[in-house]
This record gives C-alpha cells, sequence and structure tokens, in this order.
C-alpha cells in the first residue's frame, strides 16, 4: 500500500509483549532525539502502521498470537519502506535465518542487545529510509516530467546523473567527518577502491593490477614520489565511474555494446570527475582519469588533446589499462600472453600511446595483483574465513537478505553456516574482512 502524505510521521515503531523493554526502548530513542511510539501488541502494531509514517520498525522475535516473522510479513503489505530491525532471543541461527527470509528483515540484534550497535542500526535504517523517501520522489518527478522518453538509452542517462548525485553526496560526507585528514588522500581512496572490488561486475583484482603497472611505469619514467603514489591510485579508481552506470553497460565486454550504449559507457571518465570533485585533494587524479581515453596523435575524447597536452598520469594510465585489457582477452596471465599483449599495443605507438611509456611497458618485470587486499579491507570467500575475523560491510544472502550485520566476529559456528550456504551456490561469497 502506497504511503499517505498526510500520514503523521514518527522516526521509530517499538513492538515488545514485555512492558520492560518496552520503556527501556523509549528511554534509549529517546536520548538519542529519535521519535518513537511503542506497543505491546502485534495487532495493534499493524493498526498503527497504516495510521502513521515510519523510518524503523523494532520488533520482538517472540509474541503471543504472532512472531515477529509473520508481523513483519504482514507488515510489509501495508508499508514496505520502513527499516526492518528484529530482536531474537534465538541461539539457532537456522530459525533466524528463516525468519529473515518470511519477513524480509533488513537486520536482527540478539537480546539482551548493546546500546550502541542498536542505535547504530536504527541510525543507519532512518537515513536510508529517508533517502529511498527522497528518492521515490525523485523518480515520480523524473516519470512526470519524462513520461514520453522510453528508449533504454535516455533512462540510462537519467539513473547516471541521479547515482552520480548520491554518490557525489556520499564523498562529501567523508570530506566533511574526515575534516582533519582531508589532505590525506588515502581514505577516501581506500572507501571508494572497495566501493569498486564490492561490485560484482567490476574486477578489483583488475583493478590492481592496472594500478601495479601505473606504479611500475611512473617509477620507470623516473616520476616524483608522490607522482607515483598518484599514478597508481588512479589505476585503481579508473572505473569508479561506473558505479553510477546500470550493469548492462559493463558486466560485458564492450564490443557487444550497441552504438549508443558504448557512447554511454564511454562517459564514465567525466562521471568520475563529478563524482570525484568534493574530494579536493584528488584533483589530479580525476584529471587523470577524465583525460584516460585521449591519444597521443590527437584522435581520442573528450577533448582531443594531442601529446603533451594530455596529463601523464593519464597516458601512463591508458597503456597500463588496455595492457591488461589485451592480456584478459588471452585468458591467462603467463610470460607469452604478456608479450602478446606488448605487441599489440606497440601497433599503436605513436597514434593511440606515447611512444616513451610503451618503451618503459617493454623494460618493466610485470607484476600480478597477488590477493584482493588494499588499505582498510580485503576480500575473501566464506572457506577463507577464521575465527576472530571482523566483517567490514554488511553480508548479504544472493537474495539480498542480510546474512550478518557490519562488526560481526566471526565464530566457529557462524563460518560454518556460511560456508554451507556458499556451498549450495555455484559462485562465493566476497565476504569483505576489515585488515
Amino acid at each position: 500500500m502506497a504511503e499517505q502524505v498526510s500520514k503523521q510521521h514518527i522516526q521509530v515503531l517499538c513492538i515488545d509483549d514485555d512492558e520492560i523493554v518496552l520503556r527501556t526502548l523509549l528511554r534509549l530513542l529517546a536520548a538519542s532525539n529519535i521519535t518513537a511510539k511503542a506497543c505491546s501488541d502485534p495487532l495493534e502494531g499493524l493498526k498503527i502502521l497504516a495510521t502513521y509514517s515510519f523510518d524503523v520498525i523494532i520488533c520482538d522475535m517472540r509474541m503471543p498470537n504472532m512472531d515477529g516473522a509473520d508481523f513483519f510479513a504482514q507488515a510489509l503489505n501495508i508499508d514496505p519502506e520502513p527499516h526492518r530491525i528484529l530482536l531474537t532471543g534465538y541461539s539457532d541461527i537456522d530459525n533466524t535465518i528463516a525468519a529473515v527470509n518470511k519477513g524480509k528483515i533488513h537486520a536482527y540484534i540478539q537480546k539482551p542487545w548493546q546500546n550502541e550497535l542498536l542505535l547504530r542500526n536504527v541510525s543507519d535504517g532512518i537515513e536510508k529510509t529517508s533517502l529511498k523517501r527522497q528518492n521515490k520522489q525523485l523518480e515520480q518527478k523524473i516519470k512526470a516530467q519524462n513520461s514520453q522518453l522510453k528508449e533504454l538509452n535516455n533512462n540510462l542517462e537519467q539513473m547516471v546523473e541521479k547515482r552520480t548525485l548520491q554518490i557525489r553526496k556520499v564523498l562529501k560526507q567523508l570530506e566533511e567527518v574526515n575534516e582533519r585528514e582531508k589532505h590525506e588522500h588515502r581514505t577516501t581512496f581506500e572507501i571508494l577502491y572497495n566501493f569498486i572490488n564490492a561490485n560484482p561486475y567490476l574486477d578489483g583484482n583488475q583493478a590492481q593490477n592496472i594500478a601495479t603497472t601505473c606504479k611500475q611505469l611512473a617509477q620507470s619514467l623516473g616520476l616524483e614520489k608522490h607522482r607515483i603514489e598518484r599514478a597508481e591510485i588512479t589505476g585503481y579508481l579508473a572505473q569508479i565511474g561506473l558505479l553510477a552506470m546500470e550493469p548492462e553497460l559493463y558486466k560485458k565486454p564492450t564490443r557487444e555494446l550497441t552504438e549508443n550504449q558504448k557512447k554511454l559507457f564511454y562517459t564514465h571518465p567525466s562521471t568520475a570527475q563529478l563524482m570525484l570533485m568534493p574530494a579536493t585533494h584528488l584533483h589530479d587524479v580525476s584529471e587523470a582519469i577524465y583525460y584516460q581515453f585521449e591519444h597521443y596523435n590527437g584522435t581520442g575524447q573528450p577533448k582531443g588533446l594531442k601529446g603533451k597536452e594530455i596529463p601523464i598520469k593519464a597516458m601512463i594510465l591508458a597503456v597500463a589499462r588496455d595492457f591488461w585489457l589485451a592480456v584478459e582477452q588471452f585468458k591467462s596471465t603467463d610470460e607469452s600472453d604478456f608479450e602478446r599483449a606488448r605487441d599489440q599495443l606497440q601497433l599503436y605507438s605513436g597514434t593511440y600511446y606515447h611512444p616513451k611509456i610503451l618503451e618503459s611497458l617493454n623494460n618493466i618485470e610485470i607484476k600480478c595483483a597477488s590477493d584482493q587486499k588494499v588499505g582498510t579491507m580485503k576480500i575473501i570467500s566464506a572457506q577463507d574465513l577464521k575465527n576472530g575475523m571482523v566483517l567490514g560491510h554488511a553480508l548479504r544472502s544472493y537474495d539480498g537478505i542480510l546474512l550478518l550485520p557490519k562488526g560481526h566476529v566471526f565464530g566457529t559456528k557462524s563460518i560454518a553456516k556460511l560456508q554451507q550456504l556458499e556451498a549450495r551456490k555455484p559462485n562465493p561469497f566476497r565476504i569483505m574482512i576489515k585488515n
């Protein structure tokens, strides 16, 4: 049922048959200036949900007449927007996951809860629900203004703009939170690379290979230390603009795209420049990404720059990027394929690529990324988990259901359960672990 604008808005709805628990929840939320409404009967909770709008619903699992899973299943038909948090005393992860699937829960927290963990989940839920509602309003406005624009590429362009604005907003928030570190670009770079690495259609390992080769080329060319570091970061973030695009544009080879899709795909460097604009300390990196498709002879895009007009890091990125794309076509990474990729690029020396950079490519010993680990995170499968590892980002099932929250410390039981789930699927989990 669609939410009515006339509904009175309250941030949190709490449902638990234990009055002591309800009073405790209300005091905790009030202390954090969060408005809340509570009831002890889930049937009454459904009536309240039809009368008010909420950002977050907190519901106990064990209650008379109706358990938390059944309540959330019915609540979805009334208002699917609120962030749903289940309070459970269950120690059986199978029953909990079954409840999560039935009620499409976003998170579950075991009793007795930790106040900090509960408040963090509530705050995240309020922010996400607010953003979803804003996006819904924006989508309705776009639909009203563009009702006759039915072609796929036009719709994709609108999505690019919207997603770019959202990511730029996140970047701006990161800049404000890290004001004392605004000259330390590493923090922002690591967070952005984690976004790329977590995307199932973007190859984080390939990004590491490109970054490593960019660094080697910059060293071979005798660039200063800080420019070598920036060349490496440019390699890591060369694909960041694709995050604002639909996966249909980049989960398959470019040659398989339609002409209109190709045109849209090749705008990802300009999208990246817009996304990175708030990160002023990464200006030279965003510039290099923006000009990565310029050609040495002036036939490239977007500006048709020629020779020394093209930033050196952009020319380095072009060589490293296309070298690894050529290697990828050969489906292996042995020395003979490296030579074939070098020979392929050499055909365009002086036209697409700077001859001196290609000469450096021929003189360096190519290094492959040894593992998926950069800065604050590494990505592993369930089979590689060990006791005590800390989850860096919330882990969801293949259907999008939350399995474990951010910050979970892995133990024997949770590792065994994830390994069982992973064994049933064709692809392993991509689990982000804090270093």
